[in-house]
């Protein structure tokens, strides 16, 4: 293809602050069409085509089966797993012209096992597994850096059916490695697995798989010592407390109009972690509060209090009606129409001051264990921290970093059968419920994830086995007879030898060409210019600068193909074996 003719413009300025958002709007990659919505142009199309090639061949060689799922679904399908109610704004819902409620796909598991009942009635169809490539719509209320985090986008759902949980685990290992061929085969050998949190999806056992970088929304726990690694929603946090020697009596103190943790900490000259603080929520779906006490210093996991009280939350926006004391809610004599949970990070705390449940006054000397009645719960409610106890290897180890999504994986259970009723008969004729396993990679944030792990100051480095063309020739003075045959000569060779080529023959300067040809990123260039062929060569080079050299005419394109076969073999090398 010739750059002349690829519809979209390349400009110098800075469009953006995040990298992949910036160089993919500057390079002509995608335009945007409305809040967390886009066109991709032909490069980015290329990309996407690519990875979805890669993940269709390493779908297949786990058994899936590719078939497609609407995109607009009756909500008489989500109604029968629950799902139409449970899940909130993010879930598109509208009525067709005969005033029947519908809704736009977001995930696909009520689909899937409308598809498989009723055809895998029998033991002997189990275990398979379903998957598509599909165009979904999520209305993402923070969608940001174009292609990472949108409303509508295609992705790449499977979903595995099984007759026992055994089987389900073995599947899933199969899987899990399945997505570690996927990203080293896309150039993100990088990325990592990490324990996660279920979410919406349901199950109990799940993992996402990250890339990390300063730009990621996700907060990752690292334990270097023992190779721990979880998403920080899902991370237990561990909180030790070392006792006082002495337990000192329960005691109101005057603290006039300071409220927060660090006006009364600063007044009273404590440390944050010797104070009880009191968060406040709102339940979703009827106002209703939940109040949360947790040690001073640390803050609440809401995805944890989400699942443990199994409701959505919103920090509350007024609390007279809940018979509370902003800014001085206290454990002890605490009367509430709230619901009132404890952290366990109070557990063996000793002497801390907490809220008096009263204007301008607080309490020293609470002591949960002492104070609290007795068969109080406590729950792990709390956000790990920098430098906590690991929760598998006992040491304050943990390390935390940021990472963007770009897949996951989860072992369902049977949520959605049973709520759907699909059955199957099993060796014995009885009817039971399959188990089923979910597995989704977004292919857009991939492309972008991609350009944020491989850039330079100047555009994208596309890894050789997704680069929309693997090789530009940059013609430099076209107008010059021997320049446009040598180069016309080179193209011409390559296409029919199956090289994926970008030709660049417009009468521009070399420094609009080069820096046009940055920002497409394909991983080779060849550089044709009256100065070269002064030396009767090419210059050869490559995009991320590992090597430059001049190679000769009459063999340039045996060269480059080789250099091409090294570039995807270097590649395959960081690819592991399949399950």
């Amino acid at each position: 293809m010739k750059v002349r003719n690829i519809l979209g413009e390349r400009f110098k300025e800075r469009a953006y602050d995040i990298e992949s958002q910036n160089l993919m709007t500057r390079g002509g990659y995608m335009k945007q069409v409305g809040n967390g919505i886009y066109s991709l142009f032909t490069p980015a199309k290329r990309i996407a085509n690519k990875i979805e090639a890669v993940i269709r061949e390493e779908m297949d060689r786990i058994d899936g089966q590719e078939v497609l799922f609407p995109v607009v679904m009756p909500a008489t399908l989500w109604q029968s797993s629950g799902r139409f109610d449970s899940i909130g704004k993010e879930l598109l819902r509208f009525k067709d012209r005969s005033g029947a409620d519908m809704v736009l796909g977001m995930t696909h598991e009520e689909a899937a096992v409308h598809l498989a009942m009723n055809v895998a009635g029998t033991y002997q169809k189990y275990p398979f597994m379903i998957y598509q490539i599909q165009t979904k719509f999520r209305d993402e209320p923070r969608a940001r850096g174009g292609l990472i985090r949108v409303r509508e986008f295609t992705m790449k759902d499977a979903y595995s059916f099984h007759t026992s949980q055994e089987d389900l685990e073995a599947y899933y290992e199969r899987a899990y490695r399945a997505y570690e061929r996927i990203y080293a085969r896309v150039g993100l050998p990088e990325v990592i697995a990490v324990k996660s949190d279920s979410g919406m999806m349901g199950g109990k056992v799940s993992h996402e798989f990250m890339l990390l970088t300063g730009i990621g929304e996700d907060s990752i726990v690292f334990c270097p010592e023992c190779g721990f690694r979880a998403n920080m929603e899902a991370c237990e946090a561990l909180i030790e407390n070392t006792a006082d020697s002495e337990l000192l009596p329960l005691g109101d103190v005057f603290t006039g109009e300071a409220k927060t943790i660090e006006e009364v900490a600063a007044m009273l000259n404590v440390t944050a972690d010797k104070t009880c603080k009191a968060v406040v929520y709102q339940r979703n779906e009827d106002d209703s509060y939940v109040l949360v006490f947790i040690r001073g210093d640390l803050e609440i996991n809401e995805t944890k209090l989400t699942n443990l009280i199994k409701a959505e939350v919103h920090p509350a926006v007024e609390i007279e009606n809940a018979d509370l004391t902003a800014g001085n809610i206290g454990p002890v004599g605490l009367k509430t129409k709230a619901t009132v949970l404890f952290d366990r990070s109070l557990v063996g705390a000793t002497n801390l001051v907490c809220g008096a449940n009263r204007e301008e006054y607080h309490m020293s000397g609470f002591n949960p264990e002492r104070d609290l009645p007795v068969g109080t719960e406590f729950a792990d409610i709390a956000k790990a921290v920098e430098g906590g106890v690991c929760p598998n290897c006992g040491k304050h180890s943990l390390s935390i970093n940021r990472g963007i999504e770009v897949g996951n994986i989860f072992q369902l259970g049977k949520r959605y059968t049973e709520a759907m009723g699909m059955t199957y008969d099993n060796e014995n004729g009885e009817r039971k419920h399959p188990i089923m396993g979910c597995y989704g990679i977004g292919v857009g944030r991939l492309i972008a994830s991609v350009c944020e792990a491989h850039h330079d100051d100047y555009g994208p480095i596309w890894p050789i086995t997704i680069a929309p063309w693997q090789v530009q020739i940059c013609a430099l003075r076209i107008d010059d007879e021997g320049v446009k045959s040598a180069a016309e000569k080179l193209y011409a060779e390559l296409v029919a030898s199956g090289v994926e080529v970008l030709f660049d023959d417009r009468q521009v300067s070399a420094g609009v060409m080069f820096s046009d040809a940055d920002l497409l990123g394909a991983p080779l260039r060849v550089v044709i210019s009256p100065k070269t062929l002064s030396r009767n060569c090419f210059e050869f080079s490559a995009r991320d600068k590992s090597f430059r050299d001049d190679i000769a005419p009459e063999t340039a394109a045996e060269t480059i193909r080789n250099m091409i076969a090294e570039l995807v073999a270097k590649v395959n090398a960081k690819v592991p074996e399949s399950i």
